[in-house]
C-alpha cells in the first residue's frame, strides 16, 4: 500500500482595521476562498505567526509595528533588530524579511518585512508591498524548512495601504501576487526573489488599478514540492 504524505496548507488570514482594505482584498482574493478575510486587529487572531510591514531599521515605531510592539512587549523589537542586524549588518533591504519568536505562547513567530526604508514613506509608486508580501511568504518557507511545520498559519495586513500611501486595491492586489507566487515556489534566496518580482512587474505603472499579475516562478528546478 503506498501512503501520500500530503503537506498541510497554510492557513492565511487576512486581517485589518480598514474597511476599504478589506473590501479590496474580498475583490483580489474572490478565487481563492481558502484566504480567510477579517475586518479587525491583528492582535485579535490567534495563528503561529503575525507579518508587520516594518522599516529597514526594524524600528517599531509607528502603524501595525507600533501595535504589535505595544502588544508583545518592547522585547519584540530588539529580538528583530538583533535578527536585522545578524543577517543584514542593520539595514534589511525591501524584498527581504525576518522570522523571530515572539516570546508569546500567540503569535509564536513574529515576520517583519519592509515595505519602506524610513519609518513613515509614501510608497504608493513602487513595488515595495508585492517585495514585502513575498519576502514574508519566503520567510514561512526558510522558518518551516528548518523546523517542519513549525507556521501552520500566518495573519497579515494590509501592506503599505496606511502610512505608505498605496491605493487599496493596488495592495490588495499585490497582496494576491505574492500569495499566488508562494504556493507555486520557493525561492533559493532573497536576491532570487527581488529579481523575479522586479522584473516581471516592471511595468506595473503602466496597468490599470484593478489588474492582477501573477508572477510566473522561475524554471529553475527548486519549485515547492
Amino acid at each position: 500500500m503506498t501512503v501520500n504524505h500530503v503537506k498541510p496548507q497554510l492557513r492565511v488570514v487576512l486581517s485589518d482595521v480598514n474597511a476599504k482594505v478589506v473590501q479590496a482584498w474580498m475583490s483580489a482574493f474572490a478565487d481563492t476562498p481558502e484566504v480567510e478575510i477579517v475586518k479587525g486587529s491583528i492582535v485579535n487572531q490567534h495563528v503561529d505567526a503575525w507579518v508587520s510591514p516594518t522599516n529597514s531599521r526594524g524600528r517599531m515605531d509607528g502603524g501595525v509595528d507600533a501595535v504589535v510592539k505595544r502588544h508583545l512587549g518592547a522585547g519584540i523589537q530588539l529580538r528583530v533588530q538583533r535578527a536585522i542586524r545578524d543577517e543584514s549588518g542593520g539595514s534589511l533591504p525591501i524584498g527581504s524579511a525576518v522570522c523571530v519568536p515572539s516570546g508569546a505562547a500567540n503569535p509564536k513567530f513574529l515576520i517583519s518585512t519592509p515595505t519602506m526604508e524610513q519609518s513613515v514613506e509614501n510608497v504608493r509608486e513602487t513595488l515595495n508591498v508585492a517585495l514585502a508580501c513575498a519576502a514574508a511568504f519566503q520567510a514561512i518557507h526558510m522558518q518551516n524548512s528548518r523546523e517542519p511545520d513549525s507556521i501552520r498559519s500566518v495573519a497579515l495586513v494590509g501592506m503599505g495601504a496606511a502610512t505608505g500611501k498605496v491605493p487599496p486595491q493596488v495592495c490588495a492586489n499585490l497582496m494576491w501576487a505574492g500569495y499566488t507566487l508562494f504556493n507555486d515556489y520557493s525561492f533559493r534566496d532573497y536576491e532570487d526573489l527581488r529579481r523575479t518580482v522586479t522584473e516581471q512587474l516592471a511595468d506595473i505603472e503602466a496597468r490599470p488599478e484593478t489588474e492582477r499579475v501573477r508572477i510566473t516562478p522561475p524554471t529553475q528546478p527548486h519549485t515547492r514540492g
